[in-house]
């Protein structure tokens, strides 16, 4: 991570200064501005006297990250170092990848959506509730930064191994842009996480007083879908030429979701696309070294929720793409679910 961020080289009027630009995350360098940038912001008195190196922020950051107690502690950290100094944050990500990738999305981030309503300290992405269906343009338009690159959204329905988490679900898009970043170098004030809250059928959030999502029961059926596409419309709208990542929505509303606007727009589903295109490229891997070839391969599936149908969608075009016909494609794959075998799978797409 660069320690000279766009304020150090711009003189320009809209500049933040003073506590305004220490509250800004993406601009806030804490300890590490130089005298030079404390006179020019009018940072002096603000910080204490000595300068201190990116290098030395992430010493300091890292020993108070070890002292925490459990991983959820740990979390919890460094979300609040991703909400003060993003430079910080990312400069500790990126020097202990392996380390703290588990920490800020999965498996720690399940937790941490459990507790959402009860760690929440700082507004981070976008809740688009469903009573304020009518105004989303308007909800787009009150982003933080104005041109974005990625969107990752969630309605929180199927977070990961522990269901639905309705508003909660924001943080799995907070986790996964923060890899965004991390990991695939995307700027992150130009990454949008959101939340489209349709309600909750969970029963542990509903009757939480500290929830702080809408309450009230999912929308389903055909209001359910035309919210979606309120969205859908108004994202193309307002970002043209942004990506816009489906993110843990349920099989049933997943798939629906992804056929109708994968033409329409910059889009995919994570779940359904990416899990099936790392499946086949492990899949081609191991039967490389059998020295067969896929298509002589027998598949059973365990599990027919929207990643297993994603990767068995693409193990038949794998397949097919060898030279079998979808029908015999079709053939060498089973699912089972639940330990009871359900039939041949069928095409999907």
């Amino acid at each position: 991570m660069a320690t000279t961020l766009p304020i150090a080289q711009s003189d320009a009027l809209d500049t933040p200064r003073g506590t305004d630009l220490l509250d800004t995350p993406t601009s806030n360098k804490g300890t590490a501005f130089t005298e030079e940038e404390r006179a020019k912001f009018g940072l002096q008195g603000l910080l204490p006297p000595h300068v201190e190196t990116l290098d030395e922020q992430a010493v300091r950051a890292y020993e108070a990250f070890q002292k925490k107690d459990d991983d959820l502690e740990r979390h919890i950290y460094l979300r609040a170092l991703q909400d003060t100094n993003e430079v910080l944050f990312y400069r500790l990500i990126v020097d202990h990848i392996e380390e703290m990738t588990p920490l800020v999305y999965t498996p720690t981030v399940a937790a941490a959506i459990e507790q959402f309503s009860r760690i929440y300290r700082r507004p981070r992405g976008l809740f688009i509730p469903y009573p304020l269906r009518d105004s989303i343009p308007q909800l787009l338009r009150n982003r933080p930064n104005k041109d974005v690159d990625v969107i990752v959204v969630t309605d929180g329905e199927r977070i990961l191994g522990i269901g639905d988490q309705g508003a909660g679900g924001l943080g799995i898009s907070i986790g996964k842009l923060s890899l965004y970043t991390g990991i695939g170098g995307i700027r992150p004030e130009r990454t949008l996480p959101i939340v489209l809250d349709v309600g909750t059928n969970n029963p542990e959030r509903l009757k939480d007083p500290e929830y702080l999502g809408w309450r009230h029961e999912r929308i389903t059926g055909q209001a359910y879908y035309d919210f979606v596409d309120q969205f859908v419309q108004a994202v193309k709208q307002e970002f043209p030429e942004t990506l816009l990542q489906w993110e843990d929505f349920a099989t049933p509303h997943a798939r629906p979701i992804l056929q109708r606007y994968r033409d329409q727009l910059l889009t995919f589903n994570d779940d359904i696309q990416v899990t099936a295109a790392v499946v086949l490229g492990a899949v081609l891997g191991a039967v490389k070294v059998t020295g067969k070839s896929l298509k002589e391969q027998q598949i059973v599936m365990l599990g027919a929720g929207g990643s297993g149908i994603g990767v068995a969608d693409g193990l038949r075009m794998g397949m097919t793409s060898e030279g079998l016909s979808e029908e015999e494609a079709r053939r060498r794959k089973v699912v089972i679910v639940g330990g009871d075998l359900v039939g041949f799978l069928r095409p999907t797409t």
